[in-house]
């Protein structure tokens, strides 16, 4: 147990030392972290530090693209353009599976038809192996005439 305490306290001092290269102030995001989760849950000092660090990275990204706008004054829409894959994951992630479902639902529609093509259009009932050798025999044979 004395360990534990030992290696906590070092790691707060740690992020006391990083808390200076922080993009937001420690205290805001831990407020709107504990407004956000159960009143039982109890936050670690890494979990605050890298929630800040991660809200830092999203703003960063928001930027850059906010930078690909050709104007000068950045307008609401273009804001809304460039959070829109952060304030609508859950609808972005329900596309993904209906995606995914009909993509599932055509590789079985193909795998039947390959299936009833295999069963129903065979030219003999002989192997595919051997239809497929004698009809590149006899492809070979009319071009020799």
């Amino acid at each position: 147990m004395a360990e534990e305490e030992k290696i906590e306290e070092t790691s707060e001092e740690y992020y006391e030392d990083d808390e200076e290269k922080l993009p937001f102030a420690k205290a805001e995001v831990v407020r709107l972290m504990k407004e956000n989760l159960d009143d039982d849950k109890m936050i670690r000092e890494r979990v605050k530090v890298e929630m800040n660090k991660f809200l830092g990275e999203v703003l960063k990204n928001v930027c850059k693209q906010l930078n690909e706008y050709p104007y000068t004054t950045i307008e609401y829409e273009m804001l809304k353009e460039s959070i829109y894959p952060y304030t609508n994951i859950e609808r972005i992630n329900q596309e993904k599976e209906r995606i995914l479902l009909h993509l599932e639902a055509i590789k079985a529609d193909c795998n039947a038809l390959a299936m009833d093509v295999q069963r129903t259009l065979k030219l003999k009932d002989v192997a595919e192996e051997d239809s497929f050798v004698s009809f590149s025999a006899t492809e070979d044979e009319e071009e020799e005439e």
